[in-house]
């Protein structure tokens, strides 16, 4: 009798496993699907975004060279040719932009990052100093006319002067 039993139980908890594993599987399955499909959908968004800035900046090249034949009109060669120079890489960049896919674009930031890790460090700096100043100096503007983050008026009364 106690082996029926024991053996009834062994079997039980050999189902419970059975069920477990394969719950855990199939939430691992899902798990992996959801996460390719969020990579599919920011390698789109970057393909589309890339080809974007790479318009812009291709259109801008071209306004930098308006201003360069403007410049040799005046007769300012030397600005002119900085001009030219900068209108060069700014199509150099717009066309990179435009036909790198973003795939290719990863790869190319991260063997950047790779090689040149203190520029990196470098730019990240840079963009947290001109985060950090844009939020203060929006900050500063807010609560120079009285508001608040919440909309209410600040009192700015010193502490123990004037009290109610």
């Amino acid at each position: 009798m106690t082996t029926g039993i024991r053996d009834a139980t062994t079997t039980a908890a050999d189902q419970t496993g059975d069920v477990a594993r394969t719950a855990v599987a199939g939430a691992r399955e899902t798990a992996a699907g959801a996460a390719e499909t969020a990579r599919s959908r920011a390698r789109e968004q970057l393909d589309r975004r890339s080809t974007g800035w790479g318009e812009s900046v291709s259109g801008t090249a071209g306004d930098v060279r308006s201003v360069s034949d403007e410049l040799r009109k005046q007769g300012k060669e030397g600005p002119a040719k900085a001009a030219d120079k900068a209108a060069e890489q700014a199509e150099r960049i717009g066309a990179y932009l435009q036909e790198k896919d973003a795939d290719a674009l990863l790869h190319d930031v991260e063997d950047f990052g790779r090689r040149r890790p203190w520029a990196v460090a470098g730019i990240g700096l840079l963009l947290g100093i001109a985060a950090a100043r844009m939020l203060k100096a929006s900050s500063s503007s807010r609560y120079a006319h009285g508001g608040s983050p919440s909309g209410a008026a600040i009192e700015t009364r010193p502490a123990g002067l004037g009290g109610r």
